[in-house]
């Protein structure tokens, strides 16, 4: 019985190990949604889970994981830190606050949700989205802005991290 058990356990091993396959690219994605009712800009980022804690423990010299409890506040801690540092927000040529709300994980990704600070009537939106640039220097953020209904995207490929549009 204990053999059966032992072989049973190496091939599970095995198949486990041989099934594993990291994802072959790099990408995120952040929208930008105007809230005509709130005159903020709601924000949220999706981010492969395993990509957004290294960068994160690269950065902070930590080794925190997303789906361990125990690390639950420290990773909000440095999440909110991490995306104040990678995320800049410039509306109508004023630079805007951004308040991280929080993150949510899913699977296989993380969402990170954040909101501007009150702007009135944007015309000129200004971005600069540099998530995980500190650990993939093939790293692409989809970025979306929405006004008004009007939704304009772009591909943001390291290094770049500007985006300007204008509604």
């Amino acid at each position: 019985m204990k053999k059966v058990l032992s072989i049973i356990f190496a091939f599970s091993f095995i198949f486990a190990v041989l099934s594993f396959k990291p994802h072959p690219y790099h990408v995120g994605s952040m929208e930008f949604n105007y809230n005509q009712k709130s005159r903020t800009f709601e924000i949220t980022g999706r981010f492969f889970m395993d990509d957004l804690e290294n960068a994160i423990n690269k950065k902070y010299g930590k080794s925190l994981h997303f789906q361990d409890r125990k690390y639950e506040k420290e990773m909000q801690e440095n999440v909110k830190n991490y995306a104040s540092e990678y995320l800049r927000l410039k509306v109508n040529n004023q630079f805007v606050k951004v308040n991280f709300i929080g993150y949510q994980e899913d699977k296989e990704s993380v969402d990170i949700f954040l909101e501007s600070e009150s702007v009135s009537n944007p015309k000129k939106v200004e971005t600069a989205v540099s998530f995980l640039y500190n650990l993939f220097d093939d790293q692409m953020n989809i970025v979306h802005i929405i006004v008004n209904n009007q939704r304009k995207s772009e591909k943001l490929t390291y290094p770049d991290r500007y985006l300007y549009q204008e509604f």
